[in-house]
């Protein structure tokens, strides 16, 4: 799940009491930037680390422990706490740090006296690669960390930008809403609203523990394990069945001819129906045997980075929980009907996986800047884009597909309509609470794959990275040891495409 960024944003925090789960969401800096400058010689740079650590939930415990920090000058990046899964009377809290490799001894070894360390995590430091390879690494160059292999989502799919379960009671929604101050680039995508009107769940507390539940399912999640199957209420499955109907309605007139191709497919093989709320394992399976793309719980919004990173090794984070009941059509952040509805129908089209999956490749240990741009990108093609079909303007956007309003907006003729062009496109302003002031169309989906590859290109970027299915693992090609090898597998499939002709009686030209 994606997050956007409007200009000013700035950080924000709230500390909970000691009558409810103490919920800490604070970002100091932003997680497109946490992963550093790692230029400096390796192990002696900078490492970002995770530490989760338990205390027990009384006034001052945690002023007490973040001090530590402070005094061996430990950077804070992110901080979160949540109720503890082993005692009610302690509370578990996630840091992500910066530090040198002495200053992070010290620290755990002094925090160990004042609290339980349940774990730590180095997110960024040193190379996992051999002492020999470590020249050869990107990291070394001052390249922000990414993800090596598809495990590696473990250590970043947890770094949410948590609003579920934040809920602000007071909050009203004319005002800007948390997820608007983490300094990230939010995807807002839903139905519009009238601005003046309060969201009920914001004030339900049975909403909110709901939420929690559904939080502490996905950070509890590890890759190889099945998705835990969720047993939804009948409240639920009552406010997904009124999304489901409107949508479906417009579907047929307004959805391009591969999302409808694949909806059928869904209700085989998923149960998807008004009545039913698919399971995410059932639709991981599914979309794996189709495209290669497999599902992931989120608790809450991602970087753009971390988000990117994903879609890489065809991983699409996905949230398990659904809107409020008080008002089915409209929702202030990405849910399952938003999801099953709008992503994964064309998560299941292989040319669209590819497309999906070359953003993610592209975004590997980019800059921030070009990771602003490619979700910039993302965001108007992904999530709004439109594409032509049979002379007619179609949707093909998850952000469209999952808003009956907005769906009708984007192709009733009042809408500015563009050519889709990723140099331009990445410098369109992605509005928030109203619908966008343009949206962009493309002539197919390899029209747009093939854009994006050209785009990416101009992307400043050291090295060049190659996806392995066979390991699901991402080769960064900055020797010609990798290249030699990649050339290799080449020359298979060329083989194989070479035999297949001749006994087509269509030799291959070379």
């Amino acid at each position: 799940m994606l997050s956007k960024k409007p200009n000013g944003a700035e950080g924000s925090s709230d500390a909970g009491n000691s009558e409810k789960p103490l919920h800490i969401k604070e970002t100091l800096r932003g997680a497109d930037e946490n992963r550093g400058s790692l230029g400096k010689p390796a192990c002696s740079r900078k490492r970002t680390a995770t530490i989760i650590f338990t205390l027990k939930n009384e006034v001052g415990g945690l002023i007490k422990a973040l001090k530590l920090f402070q005094e061996k000058h430990v950077h804070l990046v992110h901080i979160e706490s949540r109720k503890s899964r082993r005692r009610d009377s302690d509370f578990e809290v996630f840091v992500d740090c910066d530090s040198e490799h002495e200053q992070m001894k010290e620290l755990t070894q002094l925090l160990s006296t004042h609290a339980q360390i349940v774990e730590i995590t180095p997110f960024g430091g040193c190379s996992p690669l051999a002492e020999d390879d470590r020249a050869d690494s990107p990291e070394a160059d001052g390249v922000p960390w990414f993800p090596k292999k598809i495990s590696d989502l473990d250590q970043c799919a947890n770094r949410v930008l948590m609003y579920g379960s934040d809920l602000d009671a007071d909050h009203p929604v004319s005002e800007a809403p948390p997820w608007r101050n983490v300094g990230k680039l939010k995807c807002f995508y839903f139905e519009r609203r009238d601005p003046t009107v309060s969201l009920q769940g914001f004030k339900d507390s049975v909403y909110r523990k709901r939420r929690q539940y559904f939080a502490d399912v996905a950070m509890t999640f590890k890759h190889g394990n099945p998705i835990p199957k969720i047993h939804y209420t009948a409240e639920e499955v009552c406010t997904w069945g009124v999304v489901f109907r409107e949508l479906h309605k417009l579907y047929p007139s307004h959805a391009c001819k591969e999302y409808l191709k694949n909806l059928p497919l869904l209700t085989r093989d998923c149960c998807y129906s008004e009545d039913n709320i698919p399971q995410l394992e059932d639709v991981s399976k599914f979309l794996k045997g189709q495209s290669g793309f497999t599902i992931r719980p989120v608790a809450g919004y991602l970087s753009p980075r971390d988000f990117l990173a994903g879609l890489a090794f065809r991983v699409f984070h996905c949230t398990q929980y659904v809107r409020h009941s008080s008002e089915p059509l409209y929702t202030p952040e990405p849910d399952t009907c938003h999801e099953l509805l709008g992503h994964v129908p064309l998560l299941a089209e292989p040319s669209f996986a590819q497309f999906s999956q070359e953003i993610g490749l592209a975004s590997l240990g980019a800059s921030d800047d070009a990771v602003k741009k490619l979700a910039t990108c993302y965001f108007f093609t992904v999530e709004f884009g439109l594409c032509k079909q049979d002379g007619k303007l179609r949707a093909y956007g998850a952000g469209l597909l999952s808003s009956a309003s907005e769906l009708k907006h984007s192709l009733s003729g009042k809408a500015n309509i563009l050519p889709f062009d990723p140099i331009l496109t990445c410098n369109q302003e992605c509005m928030i609470t109203t619908f966008q002031e343009a949206y962009f169309v493309a002539e197919s989906f390899e029209e747009a794959k093939n854009k994006m590859r050209e785009f990416a290109k101009t992307l400043h970027r050291p090295f060049t990275v190659h996806y392995n299915p066979y390991t699901q693992s991402v080769d960064v090609l900055t020797n010609t040891h990798n290249i030699n090898s990649m050339v290799k597998d080449i020359r298979h499939e060329l083989d194989i495409v070479e035999e297949a002709l001749n006994q087509l009686g269509k030799p291959l030209r070379k």
